[in-house]
């Protein structure tokens, strides 16, 4: 599953004492029973969809050279060349949106939080009672075992982006979190 514990978040060591930075949005001074980030996989970084495109332009540029002195090249040039761009603006669309989608989790004693980052770099928050929660894994939803959580008010859903193992394993922890949570 692509959780990391809020101490390690950034790379490092856990710090005693050290708070996500995200807390503050309600002045919370106090460390969560559970914390999580969760984040679409990324198998290509940026560097892999450099190669991706120069692999590309080297196997398209070969009917170019082929062709180099006719008419021939002077037709597919737009087309390799169309393909060359689409191909790279899908990679970047890709990569910015799941670069964007990022969701923290934090269950305290008497709150729970979620917060999320869409593709277009607005952040929604959600926050719940405890005992008020419940979650849910739908085999009804947009995928396989979507996993939605209720309280509040509202109903979200959480780690869409994640495999349909990864939402069971994530509800499973969320469960034994609000668990310990209402028992504290």
């Amino acid at each position: 599953m692509r959780t990391l514990p809020e101490s390690a978040a950034g790379g490092g060591p856990p710090v005693a004492g050290a708070l996500p930075e995200w807390v503050d949005w309600r002045e919370r001074h106090d460390r969560p029973l559970y914390s999580a980030r969760l984040w679409p996989n990324r198998a290509m970084g940026p560097f892999g969809h450099r190669l991706v495109l120069a692999l590309a332009g080297i196997v398209f540029a070969v009917p170019l050279v082929i062709s180099a002195p006719g008419k021939v090249a002077l037709g597919l040039l737009p087309f390799l060349g169309g393909a060359l761009w689409a191909l790279g603006y899908a990679l970047r669309r890709n990569w910015r949106e799941g670069r964007a989608t990022e969701e923290r989790v934090a269950i305290w004693r008497d709150e729970m939080r979620v917060e999320r980052r869409d593709p277009d770099g607005r952040i929604r928050r959600w926050q719940a009672d405890p005992w008020q929660v419940r979650i849910a894994l739908r085999k009804d939803g947009p995928v396989d075992q979507y996993l939605t959580l209720k309280g509040g008010g509202r109903e979200i859903e959480l780690g869409a982006f994640l495999s349909p193992e990864e939402r069971v394993a994530l509800a499973a922890e969320l469960e034994q979190a609000l668990t310990r949570a209402i028992r504290a």
